[in-house]
């Protein structure tokens, strides 16, 4: 894939790809955690076989060291978005071939199909400074309320209370990971402590998303 940037060692990046001809890439839950142990396992430099691991623990795989540090995560219907921080040279590039690799040989294997599952390479935007970076941990987290009001940024939130409920009840994204002082099995994809650290309490970060909630409530 041609960019305008060459990845760049101690640099974040928003990191995003959807089905081919915007097709579903998530049929259902298992669909979506399968993903999220991919999160885990790929990231890595230790080889493994998915169908060799007790799925209840893959968390505990020891990888050894990791290709990049992740800060935020959010699976949609047809498409997916990461905020990733580069490790070492080439690791996004790594990381992302291998996830999209081993969830398209899981995909199509589960549903009978050939051919590729992504609409092309993955695609990455390079945040180049503080607001930007801080901005995405809303963009990425508030990417599901299009599955509670599709229109909800083009004419604004209809229910408030129902679409901050629908953040809480959704639980593939790193969202809760920010929101909830008690950590999950998912949370463990992050590595918070490779990003500023815009929330140091969970309230805090309940009043960021909030703020933007409301600018967009109806009316």
């Amino acid at each position: 894939m041609s960019r305008k940037f060459q990845f760049a060692i101690g640099e974040f990046y928003h990191v995003y790809n959807r089905g081919v001809e915007k097709r579903i890439i998530f049929l259902d839950d298992n669909d979506r955690k399968r993903f999220y142990y991919l999160l885990f396992l790929c990231n890595g430099q230790k080889p493994f076989e998915i169908s060799e691991l007790n799925l209840k623990k893959v968390f505990e795989f020891e990888r050894e060291e990791t290709l990049v540090d992740i800060g935020a995560v959010c699976l949609m219907d047809n498409h997916f978005h990461l905020l990733l921080y580069e490790k070492k040279e080439n690791g996004i590039s790594e990381f992302m071939h291998k996830v999209s690799t081993a969830y398209t040989l899981y995909f199509n294997r589960k549903y009978k199909r050939t051919g590729s599952l992504f609409g092309g390479s993955f695609k990455a935007e390079h945040i180049d400074n503080d607001r930007h970076l801080k901005y995405l941990f809303a963009y990425i987290h508030l990417n599901p309320i299009k599955m509670f009001q599709a229109d909800w940024q083009e004419e604004g939130i209809r229910d408030l209370k129902g679409a901050q409920k629908f953040l809480e009840d959704y639980t593939f994204s790193s969202y809760l990971d920010y929101k909830k002082s008690q950590s999950r099995l998912f949370g463990l994809v992050l590595n918070r402590g490779a990003f500023p650290e815009y929330f140091s309490l969970p309230q805090e970060f309940d009043h960021f998303i909030n703020e933007w909630l409301e600018l967009k409530v109806e009316g």
